[in-house]
């Protein structure tokens, strides 16, 4: 569950002022959604893409078998 600034809040602000847990969560949802988003909703999935690409990409946060927290 993402608790923090809606997409309302969030459209009004520039992508590299979002923070990492807001684009996960948006990531997520836009995609799982893709094949239903208008034009409009496609280009905020593809910036927010850019965005975590400017960043280094996505960091897990979490233990895996070749990785401790």
């Amino acid at each position: 569950m993402h608790v923090g600034r809606d997409m309302t809040e969030l459209s009004m602000t520039p992508k590299d002022q979002w923070n990492q847990e807001e684009l996960a969560y948006f990531h997520h949802s836009l995609q799982q959604m893709m094949p239903y988003l208008n034009v409009e909703g496609q280009t905020i999935y593809k910036e927010i893409v850019k965005e975590i690409e400017a960043r280094g990409g996505l960091q897990k946060n979490e233990a895996s078998w070749t990785n401790g927290t």
